[in-house]
């Protein structure tokens, strides 16, 4: 050993015999973990994990084996993310518009790509459908229905025509005069402002479909605006979502979107200024801020 590795042990013992390490304390008797741990069980689930999974859909008490997700738990995830991939994936073919007695609109979005990445150019329309809702569209009505794809063109067509059917019954039913039905493809939220100020709407409703979650690849929104123009806000805008059938039934939310309607046009205002204190008995939980009952999980996968 070198004189130099020499010093520096001889230093090293030095300080340790000077200022030496406490005993170690004595360690409590831990039992060892079981080598393998099964997904829940009545015996061995949570109670809390149970209690809490009425309230929520996240993933609770989902159980797991040795340092992993049991295969069960991975299969449903990996069902719940396809179907939200496939859902924003479809495309609203060319002609469901026309095939289904709407008048066809499109944004300034050339692609698909284009529309996930510039979703400012989904706001405004393209000049062909500018042209064509100024000629064919009917002006100075209550209300503008519009039906889109927006994030998931699968509800747009599983879920869309049940939906503005309902809505338009119902604004009827109010005495509320229904603009011409348009379908915009391609479409962001705001592209309700130029369609409602065009047809000089007092109020402009866009059904679109929304962003998808795990395993809901066909729900709808709905975003009504009072006097529709091009720079309105999110604050101006008042929103249901979660429309499908495991959700708020389509037939339902369009009656509960007239009562909005009508409340805007009567009051005068819309977004974060509408009084709703008064419409509660109409339009039930979606009046107060009190948290809403979950929707239902679907099982996609067995395991045998």
């Amino acid at each position: 050993m070198s004189t130099t590795r020499l010093l520096i042990e001889r230093l090293r013992q030095d300080l340790i015999s000077a200022d030496p390490l406490p005993p170690p304390p004595s360690l409590p008797n831990i039992p060892l973990a079981p080598s393998r741990i099964f997904p829940r069980t009545p015996e061995t689930e949570s109670l809390y994990a149970r209690e809490a999974r009425h309230h929520t859909t996240a993933l609770l008490g989902i159980g797991h084996v040795g340092t992993r997700y049991a295969t069960e738990v991975v299969l449903q995830f990996q069902a719940e993310l396809a179907v939200a991939h496939a859902a924003v994936d479809t495309l609203l073919p060319d002609d469901w518009a026309e095939k289904n007695g709407l008048l066809p609109l499109r944004s300034r979005v050339t692609a698909h790509r284009e529309f996930l990445l510039r979703p400012d150019l989904g706001r405004r329309l393209d000049e062909p459908s500018l042209r064509r809702l100024e000629a064919e569209a009917d002006k100075e009505i209550d209300v503008q229905p519009i039906l889109a794809d927006g994030l998931s063109a699968v509800a747009c067509m599983k879920s869309g025509l049940l939906l503005l059917e309902s809505f338009t019954a119902a604004c009827k039913r109010r005495g509320l005069r229904v603009g011409t039905p348009v379908c915009a493809r391609f479409a962001r939220v705001w592209l309700e402002d130029e369609i409602g100020q065009t047809t000089r709407a007092r109020v402009a409703a866009i059904l679109l479909g929304e962003r998808p979650g795990l395993g809901t690849g066909d729900g709808l929104s709905a975003y009504l605006v009072y006097e529709p123009r091009v720079g309105k806000t999110d604050g101006d805008r008042n929103m249901m979502s979660n429309i499908h059938a495991r959700g708020l039934p389509p037939e339902l939310a369009g009656d509960r979107l007239a009562v909005l309607a009508k409340a805007m046009i009567d009051q005068r205002t819309s977004g974060v200024t509408l009084d709703l204190s008064r419409l509660s008995a109409e339009l039930g939980e979606a009046a107060s801020r009190a948290p809403r009952q979950p929707q239902p999980r679907t099982r996609l996968v067995e395991v045998p």
